[in-house]
């Protein structure tokens, strides 16, 4: 068994700035202090904006009308893959309840969070997707209000594709803000009177150091890095699709990792001359941080076993995975660390990024080892109810008031004992040893 490394990352990935964290952390302390002036400033200081924060339904109906039909409707289309796929993945989980012993009754609820914030990246690229595929999942889990921000664009107002996006998935209010000051905003419920409980989208590292700072204070989904790609490919893969989805991927920007897991070597040697080919034949913008991702992030190893692929695969735990090989079932059974899969050729990430419905927030950095990607369970609380007869609540007493005085409780245990007391008057059920010290 042989594992051979033709390219290997020429930089580590990048790790989180102390001087982003300084600078969200001043600018949250600043807008908790003063509101929704300060935050007011932020945005003009920032991003030059000075008309309103809060979006009016007649603004988004101005901008509505001005999209072509065409485009609508493609982007209509993806708002309902996304909405259909989290409204299954709702139904999939359901309140129960069980008897534990007799007369011993426990249960569980579903309960959505009240409001949920999204914010929605803008800068490098008009990021429409992100839009719907937080606020479509959490309309889906029953929230009941959704706040979304996002950047003025290139100095006007939100971008008018996005915009509407955030519309057509079902945001109540829409915010004119970007950055940490969006963040702070949706946190402190500014612009819209409604604090946010949970806060979610990607965005750019001072965006994601405010997530950081404001955990606990509210959920968040993930602390994102780097848009990352695996591809894991045999003979049977066709070498032009393999690099054109690493460098897909790679397109996200100069620390985008791109890796490669190949089972035969010809096709890892071929992927390797087609994807400078493809970065060099892309615009500017992209092929800047494309490169720059390939040259120093991208990595291309050959496994002489799939098994072999499967142990490097499971260490990367990369937020997207493509297996281009046989047997896609194996596979698919297999591989355990991923955010997001996608088997065969016929699907790709940008299939998942844009429209095909999995929710394209998910981990990053290893992450996917522990956690998952954005779904209707991250704005759903599983809270626990439980009932007893008498006779159940007996049975319950005799056993916690024992534990309770084994861990020293006197204090629990006498709740027990008050009831025993109550409900069977001259039992002589054992309760312990009273704590005396």
């Amino acid at each position: 068994m042989t594992v051979t490394w033709l390219k290997r990352a020429s930089k580590p990935a990048a790790g989180t700035e102390a001087a982003a964290q300084d600078v969200a952390a001043g600018i949250i302390a600043a807008i908790e202090a003063g509101g929704e002036k300060v935050a007011r400033d932020y945005a003009l200081r920032l991003d030059g904006w000075t008309g309103d924060i809060a979006v009016t339904a007649g603004q988004v109906e101005t901008v509505a009308a001005t999209i072509a039909p065409s485009i609508r409707a493609d982007i209509d289309a993806a708002i309902a893959n996304v909405r259909h796929f989290a409204e299954a993945q709702r139904a999939s989980v359901q309140d129960f309840s069980v008897e534990l012993a007799p007369g011993v009754v426990a249960g569980q609820r579903l309960v959505p969070v009240n409001c949920v914030g999204v914010y929605v990246p803008t800068g490098r690229y008009a990021h429409i997707a992100s839009a719907y595929m937080g606020i479509c999942t959490a309309r889906a889990a029953g929230v009941r209000h959704v706040v979304a921000g996002s950047a003025p664009y290139r100095g006007g107002p939100i971008h008018p594709l996005v915009l509407y996006a955030m519309h057509r998935a079902g945001a109540d209010t829409i915010l004119t803000l970007g950055g940490v000051q969006a963040i702070a905003a949706l946190a402190f419920g500014l612009f819209s009177g409604h604090r946010a409980d949970v806060i979610v989208g990607p965005g750019n590292t001072y965006v994601a150091e405010a997530k950081r700072l404001l955990f606990g204070r509210v959920g968040i989904d993930v602390l994102a890095g780097p848009s990352e790609v695996c591809i894991i490919a045999d003979g049977t893969a066709d070498a032009e699709l393999v690099a054109a989805d690493l460098v897909g991927q790679a397109e996200h920007g100069p620390e985008s990792p791109a890796w490669l897991i190949a089972l035969d070597r010809d096709l890892a040697e071929a992927v390797m001359v087609r994807v400078p080919v493809l970065i060099e034949a892309l615009p500017p913008t992209a092929r800047n941080a494309a490169g720059a991702a390939w040259r120093d992030h991208g990595e291309v190893v050959v496994c002489d076993h799939r098994a072999e692929a499967v142990e490097i695969s499971d260490a990367y735990a990369s937020e997207h995975l493509e297996i281009h090989c046989a047997d896609l079932p194996w596979w698919r059974d297999t591989l355990a660390n991923y955010g997001s899969l996608f088997l065969g050729e016929e699907t790709t990430v940008a299939f998942g990024d844009k429209c095909s419905g999995p929710n394209h927030v998910l981990p990053t950095r290893g992450a996917a080892r522990y956690s998952a990607g954005l779904s209707v369970h991250k704005f759903l609380r599983p809270l626990t109810w439980q009932q007893a007869t008498r006779a159940g609540a007996a049975h319950l007493a005799g056993i916690t008031a024992r534990i309770s005085r084994l861990e020293g409780m006197e204090a629990h245990a006498r709740t027990a004992d008050l009831r025993l007391e109550k409900w069977l008057p001259g039992h002589s059920l054992p309760l312990g040893c009273p704590v005396t010290a």
